[in-house]
């Protein structure tokens, strides 16, 4: 597996190629229960996520793309981006720990992480996202993962992440509510 940090610009070019490792990465459950469509997942990863500044993406291949993180540094006026903006403090910066670092302008955002399933539990996930924040100069990650994703829940879990209770938490309208996963950086 060869693993490669992607420029903004070369993201944007390769952002056929990451929507359908997405799609491909989401087919299986319990993933593919909250998966967002293809399109829908490629207009907010063209027309947000690559946007936002600090934007640093990992893609690993053998040869074909099999596995991408990405993520960016919280925006210190606490516009919070789609899944980080479902908790009960709105688009507002949320208390705690996590408000503070995103304050100082330390808390690094993982929008998002996927393996297609051939590749999983090989420790592809793991060195794509140690990858990723390598070089993060932010104290705290923060992940929001889907609540009945038990693997990526256990994922983090051993990668040293932990629940954060200021979180989205319980049942929303369209079901169970995301889960918002920490972890302090070096």
């Amino acid at each position: 597996m060869f693993l490669r940090r992607l420029t903004r610009w070369q993201a944007e070019t390769q952002r056929e190629s990451v929507a359908g490792l997405y799609a491909a990465a989401h087919r299986d459950p319990p993933a593919a229960a909250h998966a967002l469509q293809r399109e829908d997942f490629l207009r907010r990863f063209t027309g947000h996520d690559i946007q936002r500044p600090g934007f640093e993406m990992v893609i690993g291949s053998d040869p074909a793309p099999a596995g991408c993180c990405y993520g960016y540094p919280a925006d210190r006026e606490g516009e919070w981006p789609g899944t980080y903006a479902a908790g009960p403090w709105g688009d507002r910066v949320p208390p705690g720990e996590v408000g503070e670092a995103a304050a100082a302008g330390r808390l690094f955002l993982v929008a998002g992480l996927m393996v297609l399933p051939a590749y999983r539990r090989t420790g592809v996930a793991t060195r794509l996202m140690q990858t990723l924040l390598l070089r993060s100069t932010a104290t705290l990650a923060l992940a929001v993962i889907a609540a009945d994703n038990a693997p990526a829940r256990a994922a983090f879990r051993s990668w040293g992440w932990r629940p954060w209770d200021g979180g989205p938490s319980g049942d929303g309208p369209a079901g169970p509510q995301p889960e918002a996963w920490i972890r302090p950086l070096p």
